[in-house]
């Protein structure tokens, strides 16, 4: 199974020079539970934010950078489909893809279940989530995240199914 995990603002923006333009510890804490012992996805520059593999998770990478950029315990893939090919074998498994806007754009068709969590906030940004078409989702959960000193901005964590 394939999943989008990501966080974006009532603007739809993601990201900013190559980091988030916000500081949400609920939303590392949602990302982390989410992610821990599982398969995580992410275009070269995403990867990069995390500055070396997330521990406790097979990491991989979707780009047109040489393997010997990257550790050995990271699987590079060049294209979509070698990563498709490879994801087959893990079809008990949930991958969770976590950016890019490209990586997003690109996996669009084969996306089972999104993760997204919605901060009501505009942001200033250089990188928005690509547009998906909520037609053919579900929506599962929804759980209002809590505003406090550490998380100041007002946020929900959705989950949803695609459409069988």
């Amino acid at each position: 199974m394939i999943s989008y995990l990501w966080a974006e603002s009532h603007n739809h923006i993601i990201g900013a020079n190559g980091t988030l333009p916000w500081h949400l510890p609920a939303d590392m804490k949602y990302f982390k539970e989410n992610t821990i012992h599982q398969i995580i996805l992410a275009g070269r520059t995403t990867y990069e934010s995390f500055k070396r593999p997330l521990p406790n998770r097979l990491n991989m990478v979707l780009t047109s950078q040489s393997k010997d950029e990257f550790p050995d315990d990271v699987v590079v893939f060049h294209e979509v489909d070698e990563f498709l090919k490879f994801a087959k074998k893990f079809s008990d498994k949930e991958i969770f893809v976590v950016g890019g806007a490209k990586i997003f754009e690109e996996l669009m068709p084969y996306v089972d279940k999104l993760y997204r969590t919605v901060i009501d906030y505009d942001f200033k940004g250089d990188t928005k989530m690509p547009s998906i078409n909520y037609d053919d989702f579900t929506l599962e959960t929804v759980k209002q995240g809590h505003v406090d000193d550490k998380n100041i901005y007002p946020h929900r964590f959705e989950i949803y199914k695609r459409k069988d």
